[in-house]
């Protein structure tokens, strides 16, 4: 989101740590995104390449500065421990100078870095990065880097309407997005390319907009035929994203799938669910919706107990990647349930594999986006920022 309340009041305080500090902070007061890079974890690896501060969080209180870093971070009762010395801190920010380098777990990042203990005793890291900085981490690992400059423009747009969006649901949590596949996966510096960057930088500002304000700007790797409607998986009825015909990815390499799941291993999974199920028996997909995926599934065990689960439900629960969507047909061979099926992701928003099937037939960024977004105006941020 815009976080002009949040950074107005701090700049003040920020260009007096700056001016103690001797670290350039001569960047555009821009939007910034805070990204959930680490979380969960016992320690880190922290490397500082260049000249850094390391704050207590939330404060102007110096902790360690220098040249060069490196050291193990890890959670502690009390703290953090950093180089084996103890901080009774439950957080620190870590700032580079502009041309200083911040390293977590041998990655390169731009921005600022918070390291913090939760309450679980775990460790999280939030990148405090621009917009576009972010997007230079997050195309490369959306699309190839080496499909058409209009497939790429495409995304770019995409990925930063959807980043704004998540940012504003978001900005009364820690973190606006995740660095995974439940956000959008973003590597940092380290995984910029130079046409991902190129297709940044020609749609910088560009959003997509839907009656003036923003909208969840999902996309997927395949859709096989038919984008899904938003409406099926979340709490969301918008017109641009009830799902278009597509029939540009079909030369898509996740066009057609298959899966095997030993039947114990799918009552395990079920049962770690807490769903009371013995030996299964049989399985019946009961429902499709208009995209073609699973609405409803029915699993039945020898005692006739059946347990009905969506889709939706059911592809989390065996794990995303391993069931690449919900569109499939099921049935049960040697102690075995076997699922034929098509396409890769949720199905919702662009389908990136049918973006680059426009794409080689000569269409143009706007002419993706408006076909699977349809309604939609690509506009500028500065058009929708009263609603960010």
């Amino acid at each position: 989101m815009k976080r002009i309340f949040y950074i107005l009041p701090m700049l003040f305080l920020i260009s007096l740590m700056s001016a103690a500090s001797g670290i350039s902070l001569e960047k555009s007061l821009d939007t910034i995104i805070r990204v959930a890079i680490i979380d969960d974890r016992d320690s880190i690896y922290l490397s500082l390449k260049g000249r850094y501060k390391i704050y207590a969080i939330n404060s102007d209180r110096v902790l360690m500065e220098g040249p060069f870093f490196s050291a193990i971070v890890k959670a502690t009762k009390d703290g953090l421990q950093i180089e084996k010395r103890d901080i009774k801190v439950y957080g620190v920010k870590v700032k580079v100078a502009r041309d200083s380098n911040i390293y977590v777990d041998s990655r390169r990042f731009r921005g600022d870095i918070d390291i913090m203990r939760k309450e679980n005793g775990k460790l999280m890291v939030i990148n405090y990065v621009e917009l576009d900085d972010y997007l230079y981490g997050v195309l490369y690992h959306e699309v190839s880097h080496r499909w058409p400059m209009e497939v790429l423009k495409a995304q770019a747009i995409a990925a930063r309407t959807f980043a704004l969006y998540q940012a504003r649901q978001s900005k009364f949590q820690p973190y606006d997005l995740r660095s995974d596949i439940y956000s959008q996966v973003y590597g940092g510096r380290t995984s910029e390319k130079w046409a991902t960057t190129r297709a940044v930088n020609l749609t910088k500002d560009k959003v997509l907009s839907f009656d003036g304000d923003i909208i969840p700007a999902y996309y997927h790797a395949t859709c096989a035929g038919y984008t899904e409607d938003a409406s099926n998986l979340w709490n969301i009825d918008l017109a641009p994203l009830k799902g278009v015909e597509c029939n540009f990815c079909k030369n898509s390499k996740h066009y057609k799938w298959a899966k095997d799941i030993p039947l114990w291993e799918l009552e395990n999974k079920l049962k770690d669910k807490g769903y009371k199920i013995g030996k299964i028996s049989s399985t019946t997909v009961m429902s499709k919706n208009r995209s073609g995926r699973v609405d409803k599934l029915q699993i039945k065990d020898d005692a006739e107990i059946s347990v009905i689960l969506t889709g939706k439900d059911f592809r989390q629960i065996i794990g995303p990647n391993e069931i690449r969507s919900t569109k499939f047909d099921a049935s049960i061979k040697w102690e075995h349930l076997t699922l034929d099926g098509f396409g890769w992701g949720h199905g919702v928003g662009m389908c990136q594999w049918g973006a680059y099937g426009m794409a080689r037939r000569g269409k143009k960024c706007e002419e993706i986006l408006k076909y699977y977004y349809p309604g939609t105006e690509i506009t500028t941020i500065d058009k929708v920022a009263s609603k960010l």
